[in-house]
């Protein structure tokens, strides 16, 4: 019995001695190399000495350079080649590996031990100067001391606007640090507002009123009303109403004695008459594309828009002092079938007196086609050039002037006595009758053409009339 006890002391110290050498042995065998289960980058590490994960380490590395974004979003890359970039991971793999105790690999038995280690970074840091200095943003910030820069209102084509040069200034060392750091950091991309590299100057007392000015101002251009003129629109807008603020000679703002701003006199009443000016279309020369072809100046007649320039002042002034945002369309003491410049639209009667022909279009389709007789030029009755407009409609009428009584059967009269009706005493019409016997003025007209026209043509109809 003591014999196999002995024995199997023996056996146990045997074993005691194997198992405390061979955790002798991986101690010192991961004194040099990684311990079990570690993994760093995504790359097995275990076993594998400090040279051996580097190599693989820096083939799985890439780095192509930075992307620096300034607050307006504009970009600048500077390249790993612009800066001779290097880097290895032997220094943060030796940290690293220190932190590691071979004595307890078998800890590692139980868990992994994962990390991300980043290089340690090398550059060219006179090369990366020129390259700050080439920046846009930053040289201009370089160039313009934080004395320099003021705040002012200015004019622009879209009206008064500030232009405040202490707000958002770039503090150019910060953005420098910024960018380095992300390049020690091996970062793709850095955003100069994220990194906190825009700062606000503070105001001087000037600086201050300007400001203090500027909400008057910004408040006085409050506006947008928006003039339906037929197919254009006329907006009053900042752009506009920046002209109605009183100047002094230096062009600066004139105030009262609370500092308030001054609108200048009639400010309203000349914008109102400048848009009648422009859109009053009424006894206007025309360019008309006549049926024959040509391209013929109409001017006068009766036919056209006009604006109720009263009610418009009166409308403008109280939308600009409350602030209104709205589309309107003006009052008119004279209102055509259509708006805008050109009034006349697609459907019209036209009088080629040159040609003795009328012709009737609707949405620019001709729909009658005759020859007429107008005023006798030789008597100097000749019908009168202009743009005029059918105003009445009448049937079975006697046409009274001096000397003649004559009864027609329809009766559409276009400026004054002179109109468009029948005429039962002519056989002939067109040619060069009107020379020598023609109308009194008026336009006669083929009876059967007559009756189509007058079940047609509206009241309203601009008839344009031409040589």
């Amino acid at each position: 019995m003591k014999i196999i006890l002995k024995h199997l002391f023996i056996i146990c110290c045997i074993i005691l001695v194997s198992l405390m050498g061979t955790y002798i042995g991986l101690a010192i065998y991961y004194h040099n190399a990684f311990a079990y289960g570690t993994w760093i980058n995504n790359v097995y590490c275990t076993g594998r000495s400090i040279q051996e994960v580097n190599t693989e380490l820096v083939q799985n590395f890439k780095y192509e350079g930075v992307t620096i974004y300034d607050k307006d979003g504009n970009t600048y890359v500077i390249t790993a080649g612009d800066i001779g970039y290097q880097f290895d991971f032997v220094t943060a793999l030796e940290i690293y590996q220190k932190r590691q105790n071979p004595w307890m690999w078998i800890e590692s038995l139980s868990h992994g031990d994962s990390a991300e280690l980043a290089p340690v970074v090398s550059y060219d840091r006179q090369a990366l100067e020129q390259i700050f200095d080439r920046m846009p943003f930053l040289a201009a910030e370089n160039g313009q001391s934080d004395e320099a820069r003021t705040v002012s209102i200015i004019r622009t084509n879209m009206g008064y606007e500030l232009l405040n040069e202490r707000l958002d200034v770039l503090q150019v060392e910060e953005a420098k640090n910024a960018i380095i750091s992300a390049i020690e950091e091996s970062k793709t991309e850095v955003s100069l507002t994220d990194e906190g590299c825009y700062h606000d100057l503070p105001l001087t007392l000037q600086m201050q009123d300007t400001l203090n000015l500027w909400e008057q101002v910004e408040y006085f251009q409050q506006c947008d009303i928006v003039y339906r003129m037929g197919n254009e629109q006329v907006v009053v807008d900042a752009s506009v109403v920046c002209d109605w603020i009183e100047l002094a000679e230096d062009g600066s703002f004139v105030t009262d004695s609370d500092g308030n701003l001054q609108m200048k006199d009639n400010a309203i009443e000349d914008f109102i008459d400048e848009l009648a000016d422009t859109y009053d279309t009424v006894g206007i020369s025309r360019q008309f594309r006549a049926t024959r072809g040509e391209l013929v100046t109409v001017e006068g007649g009766t036919y056209g828009n006009k604006i109720d320039r009263a009610a418009e002042v009166e409308y403008l002034t109280e939308a600009f002092e409350g602030k209104r945002q709205e589309s309107h369309e003006p009052v008119y003491t004279q209102k055509a079938w259509a708006q805008g410049k050109n009034d006349i639209g697609s459907t019209y009667i036209e009088i080629d007196m040159g040609e003795q022909m009328m012709y009737y279009y609707v949405n620019g389709v001709q729909k009658l086609s005759t020859p007429v007789v107008t005023g006798n030029t030789s008597r100097k009755m000749g019908t009168p050039s202009g743009v005029n407009y059918v105003y009445l409609k009448q049937t079975d009428r006697i046409l009274r002037g001096e000397g003649y009584a004559s009864h027609v059967d329809f009766w559409m009269p276009v400026r004054g006595n002179i109109g468009i009706h029948d005429a039962a005493w002519r056989s002939k019409y067109g040619g060069t009758i009107y020379q020598t016997n023609g109308s009194h003025g008026c336009i006669n007209t083929p009876r059967d053409v007559m009756v189509q026209l007058y079940e047609s043509a509206e009241v309203g109809t601009p008839v344009v009339m031409f040589y």
